[in-house]
């Protein structure tokens, strides 16, 4: 993945605008943070987030990829507020999970997710080389 920046554009944080990615495309549907066992053990937004990441993962692992790979998320929370008040703690178990790969992201805040006690949802595409 070759991250795209447009001179004079400032670098984002935690993201980046644009990407370009060549190999087998890997499409994940949205994850919530619950266990395989479809039960929440967390409560909370950062809980849950942490919860996801493991299950890509998981997912990732068993496609023969890494979170490298990933190219973009687009994440859709229930409560702007709640993610602005823990957006530190967030980033901090991203970087845990992920490292410093930061691939095309969007957040977006919906009324209600599918599953009620569900907090966020990601959706995820990955790009893993062909020569893996």
């Amino acid at each position: 993945m070759r991250i795209v920046q447009l001179p004079g554009w400032p670098r984002p944080r935690g993201y980046s605008n644009a990407v370009i990615a060549s190999g087998r495309q890997l499409f994940v549907a949205g994850l919530i943070g619950w266990t395989a066992e479809e039960r929440f053990e967390a409560t909370d937004l950062p809980g849950q987030f942490e919860q996801i990441l493991l299950n890509l993962l998981a997912i990732l692992a068993e496609a023969g990829a890494a979170p490298e790979h990933v190219v973009r998320m687009t994440w859709y929370i229930t409560d702007k507020q709640a993610y602005l008040r823990d957006a530190r703690r967030i980033g901090e178990i991203y970087r845990a999970l992920m490292g410093r790969h930061y691939p095309v992201m969007a957040v977006v805040q919906v009324v209600a997710l599918m599953e009620d006690a569900a907090l966020i949802e990601i959706e995820t595409t990955a790009v893993i080389p062909d020569d893996l």
